[in-house]
Parts: C-alpha cells; sequence; structure tokens
C-alpha cells in the first residue's frame, strides 16, 4: 500500500468519527454539494486545505452525488521553499494541484495595513472567484474547521458589538452564480493536528513574512486571544465548544433587545405593547 493510500485509509477508518463522519455531515446538513457541481477546491498549503482535498477525494468515490473538483492553490507571493513544500505534500497525498500566482503579498506589504491577514484574506477570495470563474465552477471551498467558527463567535461579541457566525455556505456578492461553501466546518482542529501527525505529515502554518515580522497585527493577536480564553474555559466545562457553536442555532428572538436582517432594524419595544410573552426568565 503507497503512502497516499495510508493516508486515505486513516481518514476513512482510524479518523472516521473525528473527520469523515464530520465531514459528510456537514455536506448533509448544510447541502453544500449538489449534482453536477464544480467546485474549486482551495489549497493554500496548510494542514486544513490538504486534509479537505484528501476529503473531497474520498467522498468523489465513495459518495452518492457526481461533481467535479479543481485543486487548486494560489500563489500570493510564497518563496520558492514554501512553493516546494507545498508540491511535495500534494505528491505525497496524491492530490493533482493547479498552481497559479498573484501579487497579494506584494499589495498587502505595500498598503501598510495595520492587520495584514485581513487584508491578505480579502484580496484572496477576490482572486480564488476570478480563478473560479474562469475554470468554469460555481463553487469554492475554504478549509475554515469548528475552531474557527466558534472563535469567530466570540470575536464577534467581545470585540464588534454582534452576534453572527462564521456561515457554513454563503452567495458571493459580487461574483454572481459562485457560491462559497466550507465542509471542515464541524471538523475540530485538534483533530486535524492528530491526522497529521499520526501520518507524518508536515504543512505550512503561514507562509506570509508580514506576519512573521509583524507580531502586532491585530486581527491575528485578538484570535489569538480568544484561543487562549476558550482553552481556559474548556477546563472549567468540557462542553464549552459545542455550547459555543450551539447557541448560533439556538437564538431566542423573544429574549433579545434587537436584531437586523439585511437593511431591517427590530428593538424589542417595536411590539412590545402587542406581545404577552416577554416574561422574566427563570
Amino acid at each position: 500500500m503507497e503512502k497516499f493510500q495510508e493516508i486515505e485509509r486513516s481518514i476513512i477508518k482510524k479518523y472516521r468519527k473525528e473527520i469523515w463522519c464530520k465531514f459528510t455531515k456537514a455536506i448533509r446538513d448544510y447541502e453544500l454539494i449538489q449534482d453536477n457541481d464544480k467546485i474549486m477546491v482551495c489549497i493554500s498549503g496548510g494542514k486544513d486545505s490538504f486534509l479537505m482535498a484528501k476529503c473531497f477525494q474520498e467522498i468523489k468515490k465513495h459518495g452518492k452525488v457526481h461533481f467535479d473538483a479543481h485543486y487548486v492553490v494560489m500563489n500570493p507571493g510564497y518563496t520558492e521553499n514554501h512553493l516546494k513544500e507545498i508540491k511535495e505534500n500534494a505528491r505525497i497525498l496524491n492530490i493533482p494541484i493547479e498552481i497559479f500566482t498573484s501579487d497579494i503579498f506584494a499589495s498587502v506589504e505595500v498598503i501598510g495595513h495595520k492587520s495584514p491577514c485581513y487584508m491578505c484574506a480579502r484580496m484572496r477570495r477576490g482572486h480564488l472567484y476570478n480563478k473560479a470563474q474562469e475554470l468554469g465552477c460555481n463553487k469554492i471551498a475554504l478549509g475554515h474547521h469548528f475552531d474557527d467558527v466558534i472563535e469567530t463567535n466570540l470575536l464577534s461579541m467581545l470585540y464588534s458589538a454582534e452576534i453572527k457566525t462564521m456561515m457554513p455556505k454563503l452567495h458571493s456578492e459580487h461574483f454572481p452564480g459562485l457560491e462559497l461553501i466550507r465542509p471542515m466546518y464541524l471538523i475540530k482542529e485538534q483533530d486535524i493536528i492528530s491526522w497529521a501527525k499520526y501520518n507524518h505529515l508536515s504543512f505550512l502554518n503561514c507562509a506570509c513574512k508580514m506576519t512573521l515580522e509583524n507580531s502586532l497585527d491585530e486581527e491575528k493577536s485578538k484570535r489569538k486571544e480568544i484561543k487562549k480564553l476558550i482553552n481556559d474555559l474548556r477546563k472549567i466545562n468540557p462542553y464549552i465548544d459545542y455550547n459555543i457553536f450551539k447557541s448560533m442555532e439556538n437564538i431566542n428572538l423573544t429574549q433579545i433587545l434587537g436584531y437586523k436582517k439585511e437593511e431591517e432594524k427590530y428593538f424589542f419595544l417595536d411590539d412590545y405593547e402587542e406581545k404577552e410573552d416577554y416574561q422574566e426568565i427563570k
């Protein structure tokens, strides 16, 4: 059995509960893939996106939905060593990648934004959508995982004074007909790390020289704070991750001060006198 076959087997067998079942559950529950989809699977070079690519290969082999997949790596300005590492991992994992080049790292450096990670992510998205259109794809898949989701929930509350989450799928605002999907949505980061270690795999962490040089990046430092907060809370309540995640599905609209949906804004006093269900929470 070749190395890539052992890796594939580990996803289906050893990490069936932690990875495979959660991958297929997200696709099923959130209706991420339909027949005849053409999906651009975006590989950054990190553990999350490479695992996502392998899961796509497996579901294409074993699943009942018929779709096409393009495995694409965008080179935003990686060093030769980083590119070499990405190509080597693609070879080990038997993933047929296509690499295209952009100048995002250089552009972000010229702009000099105080949050280079935020700017880089925004600029990447546009390049990826353009590439997906070029390939004739109707969906792009990103490797955000469960921990990214719950961290985003808390970041929104603590730093933006709003309640919102990272959605499992969404329509592109500026590229009609294109949809973004996140099939790793239910998979915990620690299980991805465990899978990589089990298979003796090493992936890029962050290949951006600006991030390496600038330890004061606001977005990155805030996310680190949230990670630490969640880790501390886990010591008190082992179900904290699940509770944060499920809170986004269990919002009680009769017990909040207000909400907004697109241009519509609601405040609880708008219909307070008409309702009798605003009772004191016991």
